[in-house]
């Protein structure tokens, strides 16, 4: 074979390969920080599944979220770990209709070493230092709701006790959380799957379940998404079986 036909075919094969390779595209995921764990394991799958593709996340509080979809922030999902944040995103227009794809529950996570323990949810107001979320983020506004509830059932003192041993409000979760496994708090109110990803690091107690509530998580796509048909396929395996089985795995619970 002559040379000037060896480098056609070279040159013609080298076009072919460049042809095959799946455009490059970004697809960004904003996600509440209690999703971060879960989330990367469902990125990974969906980057297997799409080549060429990689996604994006950004995680925080579901009201910062919220406030930097109002904003202009570009964005394709949205996963959020309360309905009020997406309902208000709904009655602006900014996202399209929401769907619940996971539930949680608070408990309350108490730091290693404490003395004497915690040993129920009851004990709550012996804690030194309590931490728990600011009132516009989900766990804070689930807290509130909680510490309500048990002032109706086991006396106003108790909340007043509880509210009074509080020295910080964080703006997401994790924060939470980070304060009792760092020993800057000895107890926080934080969700199930987030004390799953400290084990071994802090104590769970649980909250009575006629005092609980459940957090339900609401996914959506943005009508402005600069992938939507990436960020539905997104949504899809979110909801598969693969994906509420590692929703599952990583602590959350069946919705109610």
């Amino acid at each position: 074979m002559t040379r000037p036909v060896l480098l056609f075919l070279s040159l013609t094969l080298s076009a072919g390969a460049a042809l095959a390779e799946p455009p490059r595209r970004e697809l960004v995921v904003f996600e509440a920080a209690s999703l971060k764990d879960v989330f990367a394991r469902l990125t990974s799958r969906f980057e297997a599944d799409n080549p060429g593709v990689t996604v994006v996340v950004n995680a925080a509080g579901s009201q910062e979220l919220r406030a930097q979809i109002e904003h202009g922030a570009g964005a394709d999902v949205f996963a959020s770990a309360d309905r009020k944040h997406m309902d208000a995103l709904v009655a602006e227009k900014l996202v399209d209709a929401p769907v619940v794809f996971a539930c949680n529950e608070p408990v309350v996570v108490v730091r290693g070493g404490l003395t004497p323990p915690l040993a129920t949810f009851a004990d709550l107001p012996r804690a030194e230092r309590i931490v728990v979320g600011t009132p516009e983020v989900p766990i804070g506004s689930y807290t509130r709701q909680i510490l309500e509830k048990a002032g109706a059932k086991l006396g106003a003192e108790f909340t007043k006790r509880v509210e009074a041993r509080i020295v910080s409000r964080e703006l997401n979760v994790r924060q939470v959380l980070a304060k009792v496994v760092l020993g800057e708090a000895d107890a926080g109110v934080v969700y199930r799957s987030d004390a799953l990803t400290a084990a071994g690091k802090v104590r769970v107690v649980e909250i009575p379940r006629d005092l609980n509530v459940t957090a339900e998580y609401p996914i959506a796509t943005l009508p402005a998404a600069p992938h939507a048909e990436l960020a539905k396929r997104f949504v899809t395996l979110v909801r598969s079986p693969d994906g509420v089985a590692a929703l599952r795995e990583a602590g959350f619970v069946p919705c109610r």
